[in-house]
């Protein structure tokens, strides 16, 4: 056969057209290794799905050797990645949340907490202020007038000092 004769270059584009074909299923082949490989890493994130992913695992392990149902699997396989996100995302959604709730209870309790040391603060200051001017400062004012009344009680009982010119038997010991 020339490559001038038309049959030729039909049987030239059929095949190329295999070996595209064929680039095609090994691409597709791929592809389904790596979907096998995503739903395992799945499998191990999301326990109460194992059974589905399981069962998902299998079909896709399938598809390897049924290359002609391969678009019925990962069709399943696209609604149970989109059930998992959904999932995934209510879970995350719930958990932001409760985390929002948690965040603006502690920041109630903090301020609480806030306004209660204030408060005792406030308290401890004004009775420290009371007990000074009410019971120490007086206490301080009876406490002198008490020694300025002994001490005169002290110079009105004391005995009468003795003449300068008599000695004591006392003072006749000291030597000084």
């Amino acid at each position: 056969m020339s490559t001038n004769d038309p049959a030729f270059w039909i049987l030239v584009v059929i095949a190329a057209s295999f070996a595209v074909i064929a680039v095609a299923m090994v691409v597709i082949m791929n592809v389904a290794r790596r979907a096998v490989a995503s739903v395992r890493r799945l499998e191990e994130r999301a326990e109460p799905l194992f059974a589905r992913v399981q069962m998902l695992g299998e079909q896709v392990q399938q598809i390897t050797a049924q290359v002609a149902e391969m678009s019925a699997h990962l069709s399943t396989a696209t609604m149970h990645f989109s059930e998992t996100a959904a999932l995934i995302k209510d879970e995350v959604r719930d958990l932001k949340e409760i985390v929002g709730r948690s965040a603006e209870m502690a920041r109630d309790k903090v301020e609480m907490i806030s306004r209660s040391i204030d408060q005792t603060h406030h308290q401890v200051a004004t009775t420290t202020v009371f007990v000074q001017t009410k019971l120490v400062e007086p206490a301080r004012e009876i406490a002198a007038i008490m020694a300025g009344i002994r001490r005169g009680l002290e110079v009105l009982i004391a005995p009468a000092p003795k003449p300068v010119n008599q000695t004591y038997a006392d003072d006749e010991m000291f030597i000084g």
